[in-house]
This record gives C-alpha cells, structure tokens and sequence, in this order.
C-alpha cells in the first residue's frame, strides 16, 4: 500500500471561524504569500512545489467521473451564504460553481493572489493613518456560464448584501440573511471609474477602519445581480442605482429573492438561467438524486483554465460508510474523520489506495447554551459551567481517540490560536492557568453543589449525527460527569445544525470550526448578537478586543487582543476546546493532484485539478 503522510503545520497568528465543521491566518498584512513555501503534499504525480494550486499547463479537459462525499447532508441550494445554509457541506459544492475571487487559501493557510480571475492592490492604507483603499481589476473575459460579464454590479450587488445595518431598519433583523453581515459594514459603497459605469470591470473599495481581513471580503461571496435584477422585474443597471440611491424598498425585493429564490427541494437542479456558473464547473441538467448525490459538469464557457475532468459528483454519505465506499468504488476520493480505526481500515485496503495525513485548522469544542438552560446566568451560571469543565476528561478524550491518529496530538487550550503555531504558547501562557487540564471530581462536585441546581442535573450534549468519535467523546463525557451529580444525555442528530442549534434545544453543542486564512472571524462567533453566536454569550471586553483586532493591521495588536479575548473566554467560559482535529485523505490510487489541505475548504479546494488514473 502507498502511504504518503504529511504533517502541514500552517504559519498562522490567530483564527477565525465561520463554517461549521463540520476560520485562521497568515498573519502578513503586506503579502499573500510569495509561493515558495514547500510541503510534502502527494500529487500523484510527484511532490507539490508549494502550498498553492499547482500550474499543470495546459489542460484539456478529459472526459469521466469523479466520485467524492463530504458527507450525509443534502444540498440546500446555489446560495450557500445564508446563516442557514453556510456549511462545509453546502459551500464544498458552491465553491466549484461560484467565481473564485481575487485571492484563495493554500493547503497552509497562505492566501495566494488568483490572477486569472483579476488583480486587488492595496493603494493606501497599509501604513500610516491614510484610509485602506483597495483597487480592483477583473479579467476582461471573466462571464458566467451565461454570458453575461462579471462586472462590477456583482460587486455592489456583493456589498449591499452584507450590510444589514446601512439597509435594514432593524439591524437585528437584516433583510439579507447573509451569514457574514459583518465584513462590509467596514467598507463604503464600491465605486466605479465613473458614475454611470455599472458594468465596469474595475473598481474601488475604500475601508473605514484598517480590516485585516480585506483580501477575503470583495469577491468572496458572488452571486449573479443580473439574475436578482430580472427575478424582480428591473435591469441590472437599475438595480445598481437603487443600491446608489439606497432604495430601500427595490433592494428589499432583491432581499426576498436573494434570501429565498436559490434555494431548492431536494433532487431539483437549480434552473441554468437562475443559477449560473461563474468557475469551472456548473449544474449538470438531471444531475441531482434527492438524498443520494448531486453531479456538476465541467462549464464549457469558463474563460480560463478549464477543469481537468468532466464531471465530479457529490455522494449524500454518512462519513461511516466513506472507506467501504472507497474500497467498492463508490467514491474515489475521502476525507473520513480520523479516528482509532481509520488508518488500519484503509491499510487494509491494500494497494488499492493512497493515503495523506496532515494538522488540520479545524478543532473541536463544547459551546455551553447561555440563552436557556442549566448553564444561562439566571439559572446555575458560572458555577455550573466550571462544574461541568472541571469533569470533562478532555485528556482522556485526546489520549484515547486521537492520539492514535496524530500521535503528536494535545488537549487544545485556545481557540483562536493552534497547538501547532508559533504564538500558541504565549497566548495560552497570557490567558489560562490549566485549572481544568486533569478532572477534578471534588470541585466540580463542591460547584453543582454551589450553583444551587438540584442534582441529577440533566445536560443534553447535541451534535450533527452520525459521529462515532462524537459518540465516543460523550460516552467518556458521561462516564466522568455523572459522577459528579450531571446526567449526560446524548442527543446528537441529523439535523442537529439546522434545527437544534439555531433553536437553543441543548444544554452543550458538540461540534468544531473549520479554520482558513481569517484573522478577524472568529468576532461572529463570540460578540454579542453576532450570526453565529448561537449561545447567546455576552462580554462587553470580549466585544470590544474584537472591535479593536479587526480595525487593525499590526500584527501585535491582534496578538495582544487575542490573549484578552482568550483571557476572558476562559475566566467566563464560553465553553471549553478540546482539540485540534487530525486530517486525513485517501483516494483511488494513480489519481492525480489530490492534496489534503488545513484549511476548511477541505481535500476539494483543487477538485477543478483532480485527474483519475488512466
């Protein structure tokens, strides 16, 4: 068997989070990274030269299919951006028809310029007192799959869906429901060249504050105005002057759509004239089979380099059943989770696979539920909550389910920063005293009996099932912390992410961030009322160390106010990380440019690349 095994550590300073895993940094504000940074990535056709996407040449496409399965969940539609359909699941199939932007993610957590796709360039900003201003140019012939340009009424378009307060009477209750409703608010209305060029194909975007973030805002989120403009009955040049007039009522009419005009019933292909493709690949007609796969085919109108195999389709499989489905054939390419048994399955198979494992910008925790419940304030509070940490046994968690895998593996004890990363130490040094690094019976006991809740204390820990190492993780939950007066219930659930958790019906979610190249993220899910704060935790100092890190580019700000914000999660617990997760990939052996990556675009971050063996 070949067995190709990496350990990719990614040069990062803090980490954000955005996409449910189930988002992180470079922390270089004046370069997206050079490429020539080396990994030993398998390619299956020798060694990548960086962590970027490797240049193949000139690429014909071939015809033939590719299987691959992120897991269980079904497809929701072709705008994955709302705050309930943002999911790794969703945005692994989106991320192949939507447009790539001006920058991506390597297999490290480097952002790399996309040049086929246009240019950004800082022109002010990145010293002094000067306002960040970025200029942007698009590729002349950048269209989506049905020909109309991709131009900067997309990129207004962009803008004024993620900017809920400039639009919304309510900003509680944005009339978009993007799930990043953060990231524009720090910028001005994108200018063009001149007043009537709303089909232009440069333009301007000049920022309030210094955002640290700024290559990962403008082009990150596309999705076709001219379709939003027809669906509701006005052009697109009308539609980008309402945005100028702020026209509130037109652009609530594009809300309605844009919030729920491109989203689909199970096994319904999202019409082509709604759902362009603006990448390499687009919806294949017929392609969708209600809770069994979805399939996209290669776009025959993509201006640049095409993909390199005609059609990839999306297996709805839970992670399970991902090695059997590799060893039948079912699947080419996996990404189970990396538990006590997957590496022996897959060495099992022989010959027949090649194997990659690599650090992953992905880790787990318990988020505790401070709008209702056992652990709110109003109820058993701080007490509880430090109850409740002091029995976990997160040493024995790592010990027994994932050290086997990645035998380097630690207890994490920060969330913005990763064991494997320089400045992890100092940060966990500045904010954590260990306290709940060994279980301790005794005190967590001495708290319930503190915090006045009567004992047993019923905890249902909900997570997006199945999960056999989540299982596992509460059964070891429950074994300790029973002891100490709690009853642990596990509630874990299929459609734990989009009932559950939104609704506040747990006591603990069990789940994990997927991490990237964000610096700033991580403020959506701990300020308060913020999209994916879904325990409604609330601290004025964490809220304004966020404020502070994400209107900065110094690289010393933000590690000074991620101690604070770690500090000060820990002093309240927000809730308790566990660890970083270990990856792993196998896919059909021969297979060429298949390469595991850190970050949360997962082993399909190059699936335009991927070529079967011949």
């Amino acid at each position: 068997m070949k067995i190709r095994r990496t350990a990719q550590a990614a040069a990062v300073l803090v980490a954000g989070s955005l996409v449910l895993a189930a988002c992180t940094s470079p922390s270089d504000e004046e370069s997206t990274g050079s490429g020539d940074e080396t990994t030993t990535d398998s390619t299956g056709s020798g060694e990548a030269s960086s962590t970027a996407k490797e240049d193949l040449g000139d690429v014909q496409t071939v015809e033939g299919d590719i299987f691959y399965s992120t897991g269980q969940d079904e497809f929701t539609g072709y705008n994955s951006l709302t705050a309930d359909t943002y999911s790794t699941y969703n945005n692994v199939i989106m991320d192949r028809i939507r447009p790539e932007g001006f920058f991506y993610f390597g297999t490290d957590g480097t952002i790399y310029e996309n040049e086929e796709f246009g240019t950004a360039e800082a022109v002010s900003g990145l010293e002094g007192d000067e306002p960040l201003v970025i200029e942007y140019a698009v590729a002349d012939d950048a269209v989506w799959s049905d020909g109309n340009a991709i131009d900067y009424a997309d990129f207004i378009f962009e803008w004024v869906s993620q900017n809920p307060a400039w639009l919304s009477p309510d900003p509680e209750n944005p009339v978009f429901n993007h799930v990043s409703g953060t990231d524009y608010t720090q910028t001005n209305v994108p200018t063009g060249p001149q007043a009537d060029s709303w089909d232009a194909k440069s333009f301007t975007v000049e920022y309030a504050e210094k955002y640290p973030d700024w290559r990962l805002v403008t082009g990150s989120y596309l999705l076709p105005a001219h379709v939003v403009a027809e669906q509701i009955g006005i052009t697109e040049e009308e539609l980008v002057q309402a945005i100028l007039d702020e026209d509130v009522e037109t652009l609530t009419k594009a809300a309605e759509f844009w919030n729920e005009g491109w989203l689909s019933s199970p096994g319904e292909v999202p019409a082509p004239e709604i759902a362009p493709s603006g990448s390499r690949y687009q919806f294949m007609e017929g392609g969708w089979t209600a809770g069994q796969s979805i399939t996209i085919e290669a776009n025959p109108n993509y201006w640049g380099t095409p993909a390199a195999t005609e059609r990839i389709t999306f297996r709805f499989l839970d992670a399970s059943g991902h090695n059997q489905a590799l060893q039948n054939g079912d699947l080419n390419v996996i990404e189970p989770q990396a538990t006590v048994d997957t590496l022996p399955q897959l060495e099992a198979l022989g010959d027949a696979v090649e194997v990659q494992t690599g650090a992953t910008l992905t880790w787990e925790h318990l988020d505790f539920n401070f709008n209702n419940g056992v652990f709110s304030d109003e109820e058993g509070g701080q007490a509880l909550r430090e109850a409740f940490a002091y029995c976990v046994p997160r040493q024995q968690i790592v010990d027994n389910l994932i050290k086997p895998v990645d035998p380097e593996a630690v207890v994490m004890n920060a969330r913005e920063v990763f064991p494997f990363q320089p400045n992890y130490d100092e940060v966990v040094e500045a904010a954590y005293d260990g306290r709940y690094d060994e279980v301790d019976l005794e005190e967590a006991t001495r708290l319930i009996e503190e915090s006045g809740i009567a004992t047993p204390i019923d905890v249902r820990i909900g997570y997006s099932a199945p999960n056999p190492r989540r299982t596992s993780e509460i059964e070891l939950i429950k074994s300790s912390c029973d002891q100490a007066g709690f009853n642990i219930t596990d509630v874990g659930a299929q459609d734990f992410f989009s009932n559950a958790l939104p609704a506040g019906d747990y006591e603990v979610a069990l789940f994990a961030w997927a991490g990237s190249g964000q610096i700033s993220s991580g403020q959506n899910i701990y300020s308060t009322d913020y999209p994916q704060n879904y325990g409604g935790y609330s601290n004025e100092t964490v809220d304004q160390a966020w404020v502070e890190l994400s209107s900065s580019l110094d690289e010393e700000v933000h590690l000074e106010q991620t101690k604070i914000i770690e500090k000060e999660l820990w002093d309240t617990l927000f809730g308790i990380p566990v660890f970083a997760h270990p990856g792993v990939v196998a896919h059909t052996a021969g297979m060429e440019n298949v390469r595991q990556t850190a970050t949360q675009s997962q082993v399909a971050w190059n699936a335009e690349q991927w070529l079967l063996a011949e």
